[in-house]
């Protein structure tokens, strides 16, 4: 029998939905620089750290510039709300109740992911942030969720990770964990290649049922 002792879960697209208002942020920098792209570009930021993918875009460019940039529109006006991903609070209760232990690796910075985390009503459950100032290479690399399990002191292996992102299912497979897809920005046949895939986060319990290992456990 597997034990699953903690959970791992991303932030923008699994706990809340910003990745729509992300990706317009990203794409109104791009228009602002005169860079041409359609969706299939942008998604190339889906999951993760912008400093890592805006040298795709801008080979010589200030990469702390355009970060600051485009968080200078966080509050343009008519950008999609950030709300929660449906059954986001009840998922982390059920698996706080349980007594597992939780931790959150994403790929934004560790300002927004207490705000956010905040929003959704659970910042007092979670007991690491992995965020992008924590890792020199962000997702599809493995070391945020090798970091998170060593922060939590679990083995990877007993570790279930929740992930919308094509960049996440990978970084936590690399790790040597389960990954959970979570559809809320890609179509489910998509995210195939997770151990499991849900539409959202309603009505999932813990510890999870229906969920195979299909590679290595460290």
């Amino acid at each position: 029998m597997v034990v699953m002792r903690a959970a791992l879960f991303d932030l923008d697209g699994t706990l809340i939905n910003t990745e729509r208002r992300s990706l317009a942020m990203w794409a109104m920098l791009l228009d602002n620089h005169g860079v041409e792209h359609d969706h299939v570009l942008l998604r190339r930021f889906m999951g993760r750290r912008g400093a890592d993918v805006l040298p795709d875009f801008f080979p010589d460019g200030d990469v702390r510039a355009l970060l600051d940039e485009v968080h200078s529109y966080h509050d343009h006006q008519g950008l999609p709300d950030v709300v929660p991903v449906p059954g986001a609070a009840e998922l982390v209760r059920r698996v706080a109740a349980h007594g597992s232990a939780i931790g959150l690796v994403t790929s934004a910075g560790r300002a927004w992911a207490r705000e956010r985390l905040a929003q959704v009503g659970v910042a007092d459950l979670v007991q690491t942030i992995v965020s992008a100032e924590d890792v020199v290479v962000g997702k599809p690399d493995p070391s945020g969720y090798l970091e998170a399990a060593f922060r939590l002191d679990v083995k990877p292996g007993e570790c279930v990770a929740f992930e919308d992102s094509l960049a996440g299912i990978a970084a936590a497979q690399a790790a040597g964990m389960a990954c959970v897809g979570v559809a809320t920005t890609h179509r489910p046949d998509e995210l195939s290649h997770a151990d499991l895939v849900i539409s959202d986060l309603s009505g999932i319990d813990w510890p999870l049922t229906g969920i195979g290992w299909s590679r290595p456990r460290y």
